[in-house]
């Protein structure tokens, strides 16, 4: 234990945590999710789960991790219920399978970086993209993508994520709130702002069975829940860290870019006249290139804002790879860079569907959302609600000076009752509309 790695700092942590939830989460799906699911009404629900149902998962997460100061699995083991060391390896497998077709979608955002410099997509988008997508060409920017995370994480904690994601975090931010308001000046950026900013509750109503298991799922997507990196990252912190602090730290400023995410893509999409709910998972692609090829300089701004893409794609790939290699390097005790590059190789096979076809992509990304993601947390509150209960008040309050007496108390009553129920019935939703639906929702083929 004494020489398991750490953060350096308190900020290290949370930068990184930022890092991990600030990914393509926000700044891929979290647009087009909600052009697809109703506009500004999947907004509304989204935020409600991350604040009544993300929030208090995180903090179970952290505490799971902290108490134990071991990776997702094992971190059972030594809280005496070996029998729940499933709950671990379904969270590995999820993060695992994430991040097969995660790699996929940052290969195709190195190719945008390239292609904005180069003007390359500016006479034919949807061709480009077609181009770029799928196919041979895609899986050898699969491959670069992923040779980029390993060479992270091959770093370790200290020197490989913490430093990359110090950099990474504050860049994204940057170029993130420039393109936001070089994006209000925008002919039709009023139109953008209302269809993202302005609910219509009759569409919840009509479309709830999709709506809602979207929303929760982003919510755990965008968050890192229910793939291990949380209860992986706050293994490496001490016990003098707040935990509720740092968890609210890491939503609210998470959060702010999903939010400021569609600030930048609506507003463009709508000054050059396309629908948003017809783009799909392309939106940031297809229309956002679409959107630079007819505007000035637009050579200039496809490249900086494809590169926040970039960095945002790999502050969370790092998290989802760490996950696995930290159960690995606890138990077995190898080269974190040989297990770095062997997770790699198997990361890249399992990654080969959706490369070679956006359809595969497509149902992997569904079935993520739908059924592993919601399953993995909703396992893993019944254990530190119910089973850990008692302990899990102690780490709670370790490190918060005991300036929140009435925190605890209250979070673990939400995680027993409300949180648990928000995550039960996002699984029945989504179970539904996956099996049971005459014609189950799946996501548009790219």
């Amino acid at each position: 234990m004494s020489d398991r790695e750490t953060w350096a700092t308190r900020v290290g942590f949370i930068i990184a945590a930022i890092g991990s939830a600030v990914g393509l989460g926000n700044i891929w799906q979290f647009p087009f999710k909600t052009a697809t699911n109703g506009g500004a009404i999947f907004l509304v629900v989204y935020l409600a789960a991350v604040f009544a149902i993300g929030f208090p998962a995180m903090l179970a997460e952290f505490v799971l991790g902290r108490r134990t100061h071991l990776n997702a699995i094992d971190a059972f083991d030594q809280l005496g219920h070996r029998e729940w060391r499933v709950v671990g390896a379904l969270s590995l497998v999820t993060g695992f399978w994430i991040l097969s077709y995660y790699n996929v979608v940052g290969g195709w955002v190195i190719r945008y970086v390239i292609g904005s410099v180069r003007g390359a997509y500016f006479g034919d988008p949807a061709g480009y993209f077609g181009a770029v997508s799928a196919g041979p060409e895609a899986i050898v920017a699969h491959a670069v993508f992923l040779l980029i995370v390993i060479g992270i994480v091959a770093l370790g904690v200290e020197n490989g994520i913490e430093k990359a994601t110090k950099v990474m975090v504050p860049s994204i931010v940057v170029i993130m709130i420039a393109l936001g308001v070089w994006a209000a000046t925008l002919p039709g950026a009023a139109e953008g702002y209302a269809y993202f900013l302005d609910p219509d509750f009759s569409v919840l109503l009509a479309n709830a069975s999709d709506i809602v298991p979207f929303a929760v799922g982003q919510a755990f997507f965008t968050l890192s829940l229910g793939m291990g990196i949380m209860i992986t990252y706050s293994s490496y912190i001490g016990e003098d860290d707040n935990l509720p602090i740092d968890g609210g730290t890491i939503v609210v400023v998470n959060t702010l870019i999903g939010v400021l995410a569609g600030l930048v893509v609506f507003p463009i999409l709508f000054s050059i006249g396309v629908s948003p709910d017809t783009s799909g998972p392309a939106a940031i692609f297809v229309a956002m290139a679409s959107a630079f090829a007819q505007l000035p300089a637009g050579r200039i701004l496809g490249a900086g804002f494809f590169l926040v893409v970039l960095i945002a794609a790999l502050s969370s790939a790092i998290s989802l790879l760490e996950v696995t290699v930290a159960y690995f390097v606890d138990n077995r005790g190898m080269d974190r860079v040989k297990l770095s590059a062997a997770v790699g190789v198997a990361l890249f096979v399992l990654g080969l569907p959706s490369a070679w076809d956006t359809a595969w992509l497509g149902w992997f990304d569904t079935l993520a959302y739908k059924l592993l993601l919601p399953l993995a947390v909703l396992f893993l509150l019944l254990f530190v609600g119910w089973v850990l209960a008692d302990r899990a008040l102690e780490e709670l309050a370790t490190g918060a000076g005991g300036g929140l007496p009435l925190f605890g108390p209250f979070w673990l009553w939400m995680v027993r009752t409300l949180v648990i129920a928000g995550v039960l019935v996002t699984l029945a939703l989504g179970i539904e509309t996956l099996f049971l639906a005459p014609e189950p929702a799946i996501v548009p083929p790219l």
